[in-house]
Parts: C-alpha cells; sequence; structure tokens
C-alpha cells in the first residue's frame, strides 16, 4: 500500500469516527429534550364481552362519554360498584372498548379498603392477581384474577422511540419539577403503533409528587435502565 492509499484509508476512519460521534451526540441531545406529558389514571374496570354481558345486559355496549388521549380509547358512562372481602368501591368507571380479559386497575389505598392484596403490574398481566366481585345494574360477576395496581408507564409510537433512543420493556428514569418534585424511576416505556405519547401514573402517585393532568416531565438520560 503506498502513502496515498494510507492517508486516504485514514482520512476516511477519521470521517466515520466523526459521523459516528455526531450521530451519538444528536441521539444524546434528543434524549435529554424529552418531554412527555402526564395522564392520572383514577381507578377504573376494562371488561371482557362476556362479562359486560352480565354486568349490563345481554349484547349491551358502552357509552361513550369522554375520549382520552391513546387513540380508540375512552371513559364510558357505565360504572360498577367493585366488592372485596373488606369493603365495596362505587362508581367505578368502565373505559372502553371492550378487552378479551377483564382487568380491576384500582391504587393502593384502595386495595386495602377492598381488602385484596393487588401485585403492581403491567397492564394484561394478570397470572395470580387476586379475584374481586364486580356488580353492575344487571347482574355481577366474581372473577378469580383480574384486580392489579398499573405500573407507571410511558406510551409512544416506533418513530418517536427510534428517535428518542427508546425500546419496547425498557425502564428509564423522569425527573418532575416543582416543590414535591424528583426523580421516578422505572418507567416502562410501552411502544405501539397507535400511541401518543404520554406517561400513566395513578393518582396516588400523582398526589405525591404534585403532579396535574397535562403537566410534563423529563427523561432522565444517565440513570436510565435496560431490561
Amino acid at each position: 500500500m503506498n502513502y496515498n492509499q494510507q492517508q486516504a484509508e485514514l482520512i476516511t476512519q477519521q470521517i466515520l469516527q466523526e459521523l459516528a460521534a455526531r450521530n451519538a451526540r444528536t441521539l444524546t441531545d434528543a434524549a435529554q429534550t424529552l418531554e412527555i406529558p402526564v395522564g392520572i389514571s383514577n381507578r377504573h374496570v376494562h371488561l371482557s364481552r362476556e362479562d359486560m354481558d352480565v354486568l349490563f345486559g345481554y349484547g349491551s355496549t358502552l357509552t361513550r362519554m369522554k375520549a382520552v388521549k391513546q387513540p380508540g380509547q375512552y371513559a364510558a358512562e357505565e360504572t360498577v360498584t367493585l366488592r372485596g372481602p373488606k369493603g365495596e368501591l362505587h362508581k367505578v368507571r368502565v373505559l372502553g372498548p371492550l378487552r378479551n380479559s377483564t382487568q380491576v386497575e384500582i391504587s393502593v389505598s384502595d386495595s386495602f379498603v377492598l381488602g385484596v392484596k393487588a401485585p403492581v403490574r403491567m397492564s394484561g398481566n394478570l397470572l395470580d392477581s387476586p379475584g374481586i366481585e364486580i356488580i353492575g345494574p344487571c347482574g355481577r360477576v366474581i372473577k378469580t384474577d383480574g384486580a392489579i395496581v398499573a405500573w407507571r408507564h410511558i406510551h409512544i409510537s416506533p418513530t418517536e422511540a427510534e428517535r428518542y433512543g427508546l425500546r419496547d420493556g425498557m425502564e428509564i428514569d423522569v425527573r418532575i419539577a416543582g416543590r414535591r418534585g424528583g426523580i421516578l424511576s422505572h418507567v416502562v416505556v410501552r411502544v405501539s403503533a397507535d400511541a401518543v405519547l404520554e406517561m400513566h401514573i395513578d393518582v396516588e402517585e400523582a398526589n405525591g409528587l404534585g403532579l396535574r393532568n397535562g403537566d410534563c416531565v423529563k427523561r432522565v438520560m444517565a440513570a436510565g435502565h435496560d431490561d
């Protein structure tokens, strides 16, 4: 290899290294500037078709009351009563649309009222979760599982996830501003095609951090956790 070829290869390597470093800086800067709107979830229920029939009558449909931020999802006019070994919670909102499995999402303090040991879980992970009785205007169902405390999580589209260096199932930390703010750890990233960027936490977490619906939190780049 002659001198000119060596010089050319050296220059090429330097250019490639600089481009890689520049791309890494761009990704880091984007991730650090990621601001995520907050959506606060109160206790609610997702119903299966079978349980909807029992609780509200065969062939009944949910009545849309208000759309929520995630596309296709909404709060319904319908409410139910939850009954556990120790107590009841009344007028618990049903969210639509109907799902394959019934799921009850409550807070930790709700679990004390009901007398159930609801685990902190991601939506859909109902294995070995406690059962609960659900009472509607037309009937009642006794579930053998399905009661959980929802794990805090972020909804994001694939395009945004790629832009900010996030992956489905990844855990990150976010910073909350304000007098009661702080760092919220182990926030799970959920990537889906129709998602709108939003962090979901329950009322207890929001109150503890002084958050309201629509507030924004920022990703803490240095403290993220990968699965």
